[in-house]
C-alpha cells in the first residue's frame, strides 16, 4: 500500500531549490570523467600508465596556443580535450584562506579552522604538532575542492627568515632561525601533502619566498624594487636553509620565488638559484611558481630587461613554470616568435605543472570515487579540528614575566577581573593576515569571562590608541577588581604584507595606558601582547606593578579561551620566544636593507638574530617561563667523535685553517656516518605538570673565527613531565649538518676542536678529530 504525500512548499523557497538542482545539474564535470565520451579513452586519462607518459601525451597532444594559456595561475579550459579552467591559487598559511581566488566560502563550507598565526604555532617547538595542524588544513582543503568551492594547489608556509624584527610578513614565519624554519617547513609540508601516499598528494604545497625576502616598504624602498645584497656565507647557512629542508626532507611539491633582486638579478629570472639550485642539487619534483606579478616586475620596475617577451623569455629559461597572474601568457608567445625563447622551454615547464596536477589526480575523474572523495562539509570545523586549534594556541603562548609567582590567577581568590586594552574583545585580530573566515571565535574578555566576573574597559578606540580619553574608565575598572589583565599590541593596520613597522615600541599611547592601570590596579597587573614581531616592553619589564607579561601572538579562532587557560593556570605555559626580542635603540645601528647577518665591529654593525648579535635584548631567543621549575642532566653523550673522511681525502686529513682552527669540507666526509647520540634527563621540580622544551645549543672551537655563529641551535624537542617525575629525551645530532659552519665562499665545513652543546644552564664538551674510521666515546 502506498500512501500519496502533498508538500507545499513557500515560492521562493521552491526558486531556491530549482534553481540549486540546475546549478548541480550543469556543474561541468571533472577531467577525465568516464561520462565525457570524447577524452576518456585518451592516454592521459588512463589511471593504470605511468604518470610520466600520461603527461607527456596531454602535452603532445596541445597546440601552441593552448600551452602558453596554460602557464598562468589562471589557466585557461582546453574543451577538445575535455579539460576546464583551473585556478592554481589557493592559500593554507595557517588554515584554508580565502586569499588567494580559488578558494570560496558560503553554502555548505561557511568557514575553515583558522589555528594561529605561523609565528605563534612556531613558538610551541612542537614539530608533530606542525605536522598535524598540516594533515588537519589538508582534510579540509581536499573537502571544499570536492565541493568545487577551493583548488589544491596552496602557496603555503612561508619559510623566510625572520631577519628584521619591523619586517610586516614576520609573523608569517617560524621566525629568525634557519633550522627552526626548515623543520617546520618540511613538517608542515608533510602535513598538508600526506606524504606517506608516495607520488601521489592530498594536496600540494608550496614553500615561499625565494630566496632572501623580507622586507616590505622600508624607508622609501619597496619589495618589487629591492635589491638585497647577499653574502654566499649567508645564502648558504641562513636565507636558502628552510628552502633546502623544504625540498629535500618536505618533498614539497612547489616552490615560490620573490619580487626582490638577489645580488642584481631578479629571484624569478635567475638560472643559478631556479634551475641549478632548486631543480638541479636540491632535485625539486615539482613546479617552480613566481610571487604574483613577479616576472611583470622584472620588466616594469626593476627595469632588467629592455622588453616584456625578454622578461618572460628570461623567467622561463631560468627554471619557471607557472606565472602567478597572465603575464606569460600574454608575452611568451612573442618570445618565441622572436627566437628568444623555444616552445620546447614552454613544454619543460608544462611538465612540470602538469605532472603535480596528474599526482593530485585532477587527471582522474569525479574526485568521490577517488582516496580523499570521501571528505565533505562534515569534516570542515569539525569539534577535533577546534580542539586543535586551542592546543595550538595554548602550546604557542610565551610566559615572559611572572613576578613573585603572581600567576597563575586564582578564581577564587581574583573572582572579578578588569580587562581593559584594544585587543580585549577583538576576533579577526587574533587569526592575523593569510587567514580564512573562521569556524567561530572566543575573544579574550569571552575566554577570561568563562572562569571569573569581568569589568571590561576598552582604554583606547584602537591599537593606534591616539587619544586618552578612554582612560579614566579602564583606570577605574582596575581599582574595582581584584586583578587586572590589559590585553594590548599590535594588528594588521602596524605590521602586515606590504607594511613593514618604523619601530618596535607599543603603539601610540598604549605604553602610557598600561603603566597608569598598572599603578592603579588593586590586585595584580598582567600584560597580555597580541603581535607577530616583538615589542619593546622593557618599561614592563622593569615595572614592579606588572607582575606578569604574556605574549600571545596572533593565537587563532580559539585565542581568547587559550589565553584565559594560561593566566588561570588550566594549562601550564611552554612556548618559547621564536624570535629575539631587542630594544628600541637596536634600530639606531643598522638599516632594514642591510643583509648581512655576521657582526661588524669596525662599521659598527651589530649583527641580526641571536646567532650573531651578541648585544642587549630584552628577551632572547628561546626565552619563556613555566608554573613549573625543570631541572636538565646529560644522562650520556660522547666525549670525542672521529671524523672520517671519504674517498681519496683519507689519510690526507685535508683541512683548511681557520685562525687557530682547521675544518674540513662536508663534501670530504662520510656524513652518513657521523651523529652524536645525546640523552638528556628532564625532572619537573614543581608542583605542577607541564610540557618542557629543550633546546639544545652549540657553540663552535674558539678557532672557527668569523665563519661561525656565537651559538646555534642543533636540535629541539618538547616533553610532558608530570610533577614530581623525570622523563628521558633522546637527540640524534648530525655533525655535518649542524655542527658545521659556512665559510666566505659558502662551503660547508666541520671545525676541528672542542664544540660546546649547551641546554639551559648545562654543558657538555665534545671533541671533533680529523680521523680515517668513525668512533665516538663516552
Amino acid at each position: 500500500m502506498t500512501r500519496s504525500i502533498s508538500l507545499s512548499f513557500p515560492p521562493s523557497l521552491l526558486l531556491l531549490l530549482l534553481v540549486l538542482g540546475l546549478s548541480a545539474a550543469t556543474q561541468p564535470p571533472f577531467a577525465c570523467d568516464p561520462g565525457e565520451k570524447t577524452t576518456k579513452d585518451f592516454p592521459f586519462c588512463r589511471v593504470s600508465l605511468p604518470v610520466a607518459e600520461r603527461v607527456r601525451d596531454f602535452i603532445g597532444r596541445l597546440t601552441l596556443e593552448e600551452k602558453i594559456k596554460l602557464l598562468g595561475s589562471t589557466a585557461e579550459a582546453v574543451p577538445r580535450l575535455g579539460i576546464k579552467e583551473y585556478e592554481w591559487w589557493s592559500e593554507a598559511l595557517h588554515g584554508v584562506s580565502n586569499v588567494g581566488p580559488a578558494t570560496k566560502f558560503g553554502g555548505e563550507f561557511p568557514g575553515a579552522t583558522v589555528f594561529p598565526q605561523v609565528i605563534s604555532t612556531a613558538a610551541s617547538f612542537n614539530a608533530s604538532l606542525w605536522e598535524q595542524i598540516g594533515g588537519v588544513v589538508s582534510d579540509e582543503a581536499r573537502a571544499m575542492y570536492n565541493g568545487r568551492m577551493a583548488g589544491l594547489t596552496y602557496w603555503s608556509p612561508n619559510v623566510n627568515i625572520f631577519r628584521d624584527p619591523r619586517w610586516g610578513r614576520g609573523q608569517e614565519t617560524p621566525g629568525e632561525d634557519p633550522v627552526v624554519a626548515g623543520e617546520y617547513a618540511a613538517r608542515y609540508v608533510r602535513g598538508l601533502q600526506g606524504n606517506d601516499h608516495g607520488e601521489r598528494l592530498k594536496v600540494a604545497a608550496c614553500c615561499k619566498h625565494y630566496t632572501a625576502y623580507d622586507l616590505e616598504n622600508w624607508s622609501g624602498v619597496d619589495r618589487f624594487h629591492f635589491n638585497a645584497q647577499v653574502s654566499k656565507q649567508d645564502l648558504e647557512d641562513t636565507f636558502n636553509v628552510p628552502f633546502r629542508e623544504c625540498v629535500l626532507q618536505g618533498k614539497v611539491a612547489s616552490v615560490m620565488c620573490s619580487f626582490n633582486q638577489v645580488n642584481g638579478i631578479p629571484t624569478c629570472a635567475d638560472p643559478k638559484i631556479l634551475r641549478d639550485t632548486i631543480r638541479g642539487n636540491w632535485h625539486l619534483n615539482g613546479y617552480i611558481v613566481a610571487d604574483c606579478d613577479s616576472v611583470e616586475v622584472i620588466y616594469d620596475k626593476q627595469s632588467y630587461t629592455l622588453t616584456p617577451e625578454e622578461a618572460a623569455a628570461s623567467a622561463i629559461k631560468a627554471g619557471l613554470d607557472l606565472d602567478c597572474g597572465e603575464f606569460l601568457g600574454v608575452h611568451t608567445g612573442v618570445a618565441i616568435k622572436r627566437g628568444i625563447l623555444k616552445e620546447a622551454d614552454v613544454d619543460r615547464a608544462l611538465v612540470n605543472t602538469v605532472t603535480v596536477q596528474m599526482r593530485l589526480g585532477m587527471f582522474d575523474g569525479e574526485p568521490s570515487a577517488q582516496r580523499f572523495g570521501n571528505l565533505g562539509p562534515g569534516d570542515v570545523c569539525t569539534p577535533a579540528h577546534k580542539e586543535l586549534a586551542l592546543e595550538a594556541a595554548r602550546q604557542g603562548i610565551v610566559l615572559l614575566k611572572n613576578r613573585k609567582a603572581s600567576l597563575p590567577l586564582s578564581p577564587h581568590r581574583h573572582q572579578t577581573v578588569a580587562v581593559i586594552g584594544p585587543n580585549s574583545d577583538v576576533t579577526v585580530t587574533m587569526i592575523g593576515n593569510y587567514a580564512g573566515v573562521a569556524c567561530d571565535y572566543t575573544s579574550p574578555v569571552q575566554g577570561i569571562g568563562r572562569y571569573v566576573k569581568t569589568i571590561h574597559q576598552q582604554g583606547c578606540i584602537d591599537v593606534a590608541c591616539t587619544s586618552d580619553q578612554l582612560f579614566v574608565e579602564a583606570i577605574e575598572a582596575s581599582r574595582q577588581a581584584d586583578a587586572t589583565v590589559l590585553i594590548m599590541g599590535l594588528e594588521l593596520s602596524i605590521e602586515a604584507e606590504g607594511k613593514d613597522r618604523d619601530g618596535l615600541l607599543l603603539p601610540g599611547r598604549q605604553q602610557e595606558l598600561v603603566s597608569k592601570v598598572a599603578l592603579a590596579s588593586k590586585g595584580p597587573t598582567v600584560l597580555v601582547l597580541m603581535s607577530g614581531g616583538p615589542i619593546d616592553v622593557s618599561f614592563a619589564e622593569n615595572d614592579r606593578h606588572i607582575a606578569g607579561i604574556i605574549w600571545a601572538g596572533y593565537p587563532g579562532q580559539a585565542g581568547g579561551s587559550a589565553i584565559a587557560d594560561v593566566l588561570f593556570g588550566t594549562h601550564n605555559p611552554g612556548g618559547k620566544l621564536p624570535m629575539t626580542w631587542y630594544p628600541q635603540d637596536y634600530l639606531s645601528k643598522l638599516p632594514m636593507t642591510k643583509m648581512d647577518m655576521r657582526s661588524d665591529p669596525s662599521k659598527s654593525y651589530p649583527g641580526r638574530t641571536y646567532r650573531f648579535y651578541n648585544g642587549p635584548v630584552l628577551y632572547p631567543f628561546g626565552h619563556g617561563q613555566s608554573y613549573s621549575k625543570f631541572v636538565h642532566t646529560i644522562a650520556a653523550a660522547p666525549t670525542i667523535v672521529a671524523i672520517p673522511l671519504a674517498g681519496r681525502h683519507q689519510g690526507s686529513h685535508n683541512t683548511t685553517t681557520i685562525s687557530e682552527g682547521r675544518a674540513i669540507r662536508v663534501t670530504h666526509t662520510k656524513c652518513n656516518r657521523l651523529s652524536i647520540g645525546l640523552h638528556v634527563d628532564v625532572r619537573n621540580t614543581g608542583s605542577r605538570d607541564g610540557s618542557h622544551t629543550l633546546l639544545v645549543f652549540s657553540t663552535p672551537p674558539a678557532g672557527a673565527g668569523h665563519w661561525a655563529p656565537h651559538k646555534q641551535l642543533v636540535a629541539f624537542k618538547k616533553v610532558h613531565v608530570r610533577a614530581g617525575s623525570q622523563e628521558r629525551v633522546d637527540f640524534n645530532i648530525d655533525v655535518c649538518k649542524y655542527l658545521s659552519v659556512v665559510d666566505r665562499s659558502g662551503i660547508r665545513r666541520i671545525t676541528i676542536g672542542e664544540h660546546s652543546l649547551h641546554i639551559g644552564d648545562i654543558r657538555h664538551s665534545i671533541s671533533l678529530q680529523a680521523a680515517n674510521q668513525g668512533v665516538t666515546k663516552s
